[in-house]
C-alpha cells in the first residue's frame, strides 16, 4: 500500500478536527448552524495553519448530501469526493500559476451555471494575492453579486497585497499561528494512533521548530520518523534540526554569570566541533533567558510557563532581572547583526562577550577617554577609631540589632570605609586580621554574582565565627544559597579560617564597597566638571561663542 505522508493523512475532515482556530471555527459553526451565509469568504494566515482545509470543510458543510449544517457526515458521496479532491463542484485554483486576466475570465465563465452535483458551486481560491490587478478587476463584480449558488473562498498568507475593494466584499477571518502547547498535543495524538515511539522533549522541540504552522510540524515528524529509524527521539531531532540541548545552553550563560570568558568561548568551541547552527544557538540562547525571567516572577508563572528545570531556576536565582533583560536585549541584536559578522561564530562569540563587558557602573572602573587634570580631592579627617584598618567588631543578627539604635558614626576616612558602629551593649571580640572589610572584599578570589553580592553588602558584625553581613532589598535576589556559599568559601581562603557568613536584608547605615565607589567616581566627576569649567580656554569660549559643557562627555582617566 502507498505511504501517505502524516499531513495529508491526518488532515481535518470536520470543524471539531481543527486545532487552535476557536475564534474562526466558532464565527463558520454559528452561520451554518442558524442559515446566515455570506457568499465570500477570506481566510488569511501563514503557511500550514489551516486556510484551505477550512475552506474543504466549508464546501463539504455546504454540499453534504444530509443536508446543510456544521457536521457533515463524510460518509456521503459528496463528503467522499471533497476529501478526495474529485468534487466537481468544488473548484480549486492556484491562483499563484494563474494570474493573468484571461485565466480569471476563463474560470468565471461557467459562474452562471447552477452546479451539476452539490447544493452550491464552491470557488476556492489559494494565494489569491497573486492575481494581477486586471485579474482583481475582473473577479470584483462576480464577486459582489455571485449568483445565489456560488460561494467564494480566498485564501492568502499575504492580505496586504489584496485591493480594499476586495477586502470588502469578503468575510475576513485571520489564523492565528498555532501555540506550542496545542501542537504538542495534537502530535503526540497522531504518534500514538500511529504506533510511533517518541519523546516528549523530541515533541516540544519539533512544535517548536515549526513556528506555529501544524502542517510544518507534521513534516517534521515525518523525517524525524525516518532519521530514527522509525521512533522520534530527543537525541535525534537535535541532531537533525541542528539544535543543541537546554543543559549546554544553560552550562553557557553560567559561564557568563560567573564571568568566566574562558569558560564561554570554551562553550562556543564546543558547538562549533559538533556543528551547530550559531542562528539556532543564539536562538535557545534567547529562549533560555526568557524561560529564566519568568521563572523569577515566581513559581506559579513559571509552572504556568512551563518552566519546569531546576537549572534554569537556580539561574533565575543567580542572575539579577537587570542583567537578565540586558542579556535578552544584546541576544535579540546579536540575532539581528549576525548576518553581518565575518563568520557566524566570531558573532556570537562577541555577543557572549558583549553580555560579559555590560556590568553594573559600580564594578567597572573608570572609562578611558582622553587625559582630564582633576585636582586632588581635600583629604577628609579620618574618624576616630582604635584599629582603623582592622575588621570591626560585629554585631549579632540583624533582629537584635533593630532593638538596639545604632550610634551615631562620624564620615568615613577618605581611604577607610567602616560599617556601622556597634553598640555598647554587645560583648566586642577581637577581630581576626587586620584588614577592612572593603579591603576583605576586593582581594577576594571570586567572580560573577558572588562578587557583586560581597560588593553590595555591608558589614554588620562577628560574633565568634560567624560574619553577618547586611544587604538591601534591591539586591537580596543575589542571596541564593549556591551564591552565598561561594562567598563564603573565599572569604575563608582569604582569612585562612573556618568562617560562616550569615546575610540579613535590610537596611544599613554602613557603606558598602559598591556604594563608595560610585560615591568616590561621582565626586571624582564634580571634580573634573568643576576644573573643566574653571579652565581659561573653556572660559573663553563661553564668553566668545557661547558653548557649554556637555556633562555626559566627561571622562577621568586613571594615572
Amino acid at each position: 500500500m502507498r505511504y501517505q505522508v502524516l499531513a495529508r493523512k491526518w488532515r481535518p475532515r470536520k470543524f471539531a478536527d481543527v486545532v487552535g482556530q476557536e475564534h474562526v471555527l466558532r464565527a463558520l459553526i454559528n452561520a451554518l448552524d442558524t442559515g446566515r451565509l455570506h457568499h465570500a469568504y477570506l481566510f488569511t494566515g501563514t503557511r500550514g495553519v489551516g486556510k484551505t482545509t477550512l475552506g474543504r470543510i466549508l464546501a463539504k458543510s455546504l454540499n453534504c448530501e444530509r443536508g446543510l449544517s456544521s457536521t457533515p457526515c463524510g460518509e456521503c458521496s459528496s463528503c467522499k469526493e471533497i476529501d478526495e479532491g474529485r468534487f466537481v463542484d468544488l473548484l480549486e485554483v492556484d491562483a499563484a500559476s494563474r494570474t493573468k486576466v484571461e485565466d480569471t475570465r476563463d474560470l468565471l465563465e461557467n459562474v452562471q451555471y447552477l452546479p451539476s452535483r452539490g447544493r452550491y458551486k464552491v470557488y476556492l481560491i489559494d494565494e489569491v494575492h497573486m492575481l494581477s490587478g486586471h485579474s482583481f478587476n475582473a473577479l470584483l463584480k462576480t464577486l459582489e453579486e455571485p449568483p445565489p449558488h456560488v460561494k467564494f473562498v480566498l485564501a492568502t498568507t499575504d492580505p496586504q497585497k489584496l485591493p480594499v475593494t476586495i477586502l470588502s466584499r469578503c468575510l475576513k477571518f485571520n489564523l492565528k499561528c498555532i501555540p506550542i502547547e496545542q501542537i504538542v498535543g495534537h502530535l503526540q495524538s497522531v504518534l500514538k494512533q500511529e504506533d510511533v515511539p517518541f519523546d516528549a522533549a523530541a515533541i516540544k522541540l519539533v512544535a517548536r521548530a515549526a513556528n506555529g504552522s501544524m502542517r510544518d510540524a507534521l513534516s517534521l515528524v515525518d523525517q524525524a520518523i525516518a532519521y530514527g529509524g522509525g521512533s522520534v527521539r530527543d537525541a535525534d531531532i537535535r541532531a537533525m534540526l541542528g539544535t543543541l540541548s537546554r543543559g549546554d545552553v544553560v552550562g553557557l550563560m553560567q559561564s557568563v554569570a560567573d564571568q568566566d570568558g574562558v569558560g564561554v568561548l570554551a562553550h562556543v568551541d564546543q558547538f562549533a566541533q559538533h556543528g551547530l547552527d550559531f542562528a539556532n544557538v543564539l536562538a535557545e540562547i534567547v529562549s533560555l533567558l526568557h524561560a529564566i525571567a519568568l521563572a523569577q516572577l515566581g513559581d506559579k508563572v513559571a509552572d504556568a510557563a512551563g518552566v519546569d528545570e531546576p537549572e534554569v531556576r537556580a539561574l533565575a536565582r543567580t542572575l539579577s532581572a537587570e542583567d537578565v533583560q540586558l542579556f535578552y536585549q544584546i541576544g535579540l541584536l546579536g540575532r539581528r547583526d549576525l548576518p553581518l559578522a565575518p563568520d557566524a561564530r566570531a558573532g556570537l562569540e562577541m555577543v557572549m562577550l558583549r553580555m560579559l563587558a555590560f556590568r553594573p557602573a559600580s564594578e567597572v572602573a573608570a572609562l578611558a577617554v582622553a587625559p582630564v587634570p582633576v585636582p586632588a580631592p581635600t583629604p577628609v579627617p579620618a574618624a576616630p577609631v582604635s584599629k582603623p584598618n582592622s575588621l570591626p567588631v560585629i554585631a549579632p543578627p540583624r533582629r537584635e540589632m533593630a532593638a538596639t539604635p545604632p550610634s551615631s558614626a562620624p564620615p568615613p576616612a577618605a581611604q577607610t570605609v567602616l560599617p556601622a558602629a556597634v553598640p555598647p551593649a554587645l560583648k566586642a571580640e577581637a577581630p581576626t586580621g587586620d584588614v577592612s572589610w572593603e579591603a576583605l572584599v576586593r582581594s577576594l578570589p571570586v567572580s560573577g554574582v558572588a562578587k557583586q553580592l560581597a560588593f553590595n553588602s555591608a558589614f554588620a558584625g562577628r560574633n565568634g565565627d560567624t560574619i553577618t553581613l547586611i544587604v538591601q532589598q534591591a539586591h537580596a535576589h543575589m542571596a541564593s544559597r549556591a551564591v552565598v556559599e561561594k562567598l563564603q568559601a573565599a572569604v575563608q581562603s582569604q582569612l585562612n579560617e573556618p568562617v560562616k557568613i550569615n546575610l540579613s536584608v535590610g537596611d544599613s547605615a554602613a557603606e558598602t564597597p559598591a556604594k563608595r565607589d560610585a560615591r568616590e567616581q561621582s565626586d571624582r566627576m564634580k571634580l573634573a566638571a568643576e576644573a573643566i569649567d574653571a579652565d581659561p580656554t573653556v572660559q573663553s569660549l563661553k564668553q566668545t561663542f557661547g558653548a557649554e559643557v556637555d556633562p555626559k562627555s566627561i571622562r577621568i582617566v586613571d594615572t
